[in-house]
């Protein structure tokens, strides 16, 4: 069987793809575990500083392919256990959303249900000018994943999260540049350079600088108002164990000899 999920690290950035493109790379069984164990391996890879998301071919991922997934026998056993008194998040959520690295989704075709959670779930969002976005799970008779009620309210507001998820429209990259679920839009044979580009800027920073970011993020968005003094907490024990860094002691020397540093994550 082909690998649904290609890895690639280039310039200590990983680079997922989700590759069954006569499928406008759907989901399957498969295709989920190789996506966990994808993210996994980038997350423990001290060599890999960002991460990539995309899709081969025309598709990001057009949700669940629902004769190989919903066919599959494994499906009895998943429903089984939605159906216990805490049923766990969705692997794939999970092991996007615990990536200690930066994650960029580059959307380069449809991206629903799922292959829409799986935009959302990244750091960060750029867009093809092919790119589509829709929360199907309603017109199926269902309703989306955490995804939609955790992640997508904090990227378009409730009321523009509210809309996608009763209707399942389907909106196309300007809209979704507009709305805030994308922060660019390229033209399609742009689109992975940009992506690059942009990991690639990120890559260059001080490893442990960028992941004490990337958990502050993460913390800051749990947290109300009556949080804040744990979040200060956080803050100040992270920048103590930043300022006595190697990392942080080549970025003053660079600064002051006017060089640029050379970062090593310790």
């Amino acid at each position: 069987m082909a690998d649904e999920v290609l890895y690639d690290i280039e310039d200590r950035v990983a680079t997922i793809t989700l590759n069954r493109p006569e499928r406008l790379n759907a989901a399957t069984f498969e295709l989920g575990e190789q996506l966990r164990s994808a993210f996994r391996a980038a997350g423990t890879d001290p060599e890999v500083r960002a991460v990539i998301l995309t899709g081969a071919g025309r598709g990001f991922c057009s949700g669940d392919d629902i004769e190989a997934a919903w066919g599959d026998p494994r499906m009895q056993d998943t429903l089984a256990e939605l159906a216990s008194p805490r049923p766990p998040m969705t692997p794939e959520v999970a092991a996007i959303a615990d990536c200690p690295k930066p994650t960029i989704a580059a959307v380069n075709g449809i991206a629903v249900g799922i292959g829409m959670d799986l935009a959302v779930l990244c750091d960060i969002r750029l867009a093809s000018e092919h790119a589509r976005f829709g929360q199907l799970f309603v017109k199926m008779g269902l309703m989306a994943d955490v995804t939609g009620y955790w992640w997508l309210p904090r990227l378009i507001g409730p009321s523009g999260a509210a809309r996608l998820l009763f209707t399942g429209d389907v909106i196309d990259a300007a809209e979704a540049l507009r709305i805030g679920l994308v922060s660019e839009v390229h033209p399609a044979g742009e689109l992975l350079p940009a992506a690059r580009a942009l990991a690639t800027r990120i890559a260059a920073n001080p490893p442990l600088a960028v992941a004490h970011i990337k958990e502050g993020l993460r913390r800051g968005a749990a947290t109300d108002r009556n949080g804040l003094p744990d979040l200060a907490a956080f803050v100040g024990n992270g920048l103590a164990r930043l300022f006595a860094t190697e990392d942080h002691a080549e970025a003053a020397a660079a600064f002051v000899a006017k060089r640029p540093p050379v970062f090593t994550g310790r």
